[in-house]
This record gives C-alpha cells, sequence and structure tokens, in this order.
C-alpha cells in the first residue's frame, strides 16, 4: 500500500521559515508529479505546489509564489517544501500527494495518493 508520511510541521512565528518533507513508500517515486495542498479550517483544500517527475518544472498558487519553494530527491523518494516568509493566513493542515497521469496536476482530482497531513500554524 503506497504511503506518503509528511513531517516539518509546527508552530512559527510570521516571517519565520519551515520546511515541510513527505516521504513516500511503496511506489515508483520518478514516475510521479508530487504536489503540496493546505487546508484551512472551514475552508477547501487548495493547491499550493507541484514538481514534475524529474523535478525539472514547478508550480506555485499566486498566493506562495516567491515565498514557497518545492524540490524533491527521487533518490531518497521524498518531497519538500519550504516556505518562508510564512504569514497567518498560511495556517493551514499541509497535504503531500502523488500523481501518475499527465496532467496540469494544480487540481484535487489530479492526484492518486495522500498523506496525513501536517499542521502548520503561524502566529501574528
Amino acid at each position: 500500500q503506497v504511503q506518503l508520511v509528511e513531517s516539518g510541521g509546527g508552530l512559527v512565528q510570521a516571517a519565520e521559515s519551515l520546511r515541510l518533507s513527505c516521504a513516500a513508500s511503496r511506489l515508483t517515486f520518478s514516475l510521479y508529479t508530487m504536489g503540496w495542498f493546505r487546508q484551512a479550517p472551514g475552508k477547501e483544500r487548495e493547491f499550493v505546489a507541484a514538481i514534475r517527475r524529474s523535478g525539472n518544472g514547478a508550480y506555485y498558487a499566486d498566493s506562495v509564489k516567491g515565498r514557497f519553494t518545492i524540490s524533491r530527491d527521487n533518490a531518497k523518494n521524498t518531497v519538500y517544501l519550504q516556505m518562508n516568509s510564512l504569514k497567518p493566513e498560511d495556517t493551514a493542515v499541509y497535504y503531500c500527494a502523488a500523481d501518475y497521469g499527465l496532467g496540469s496536476s494544480t487540481h484535487l482530482d489530479d492526484y492518486d495518493y495522500w498523506g496525513q497531513g501536517t499542521q502548520v500554524t503561524v502566529s501574528s
């Protein structure tokens, strides 16, 4: 059974940084586009960032562009989300997801597997 396990969440103050990690197992990691999504209380889950199989293409939501960076290490079956200049509105549960398809990879329905999420809380 495919597993995606997120880590690195926590409580930080505004303008600080966090790096999230997502370790994948039981899938051929290099064949999947990997994405990060987030869900704040009372809101729908939304796209944050995605990175293509080889790591040579990345996509970001406008709200995080210039502050967040997605990267991957195919040798370690791990995808990362470096989050800088965090804002209180970044507070959410962050989810890692894997997409085997060839779509845009910015929509929830594109993704085949999901992690359990990690909480990020940014205080003002």
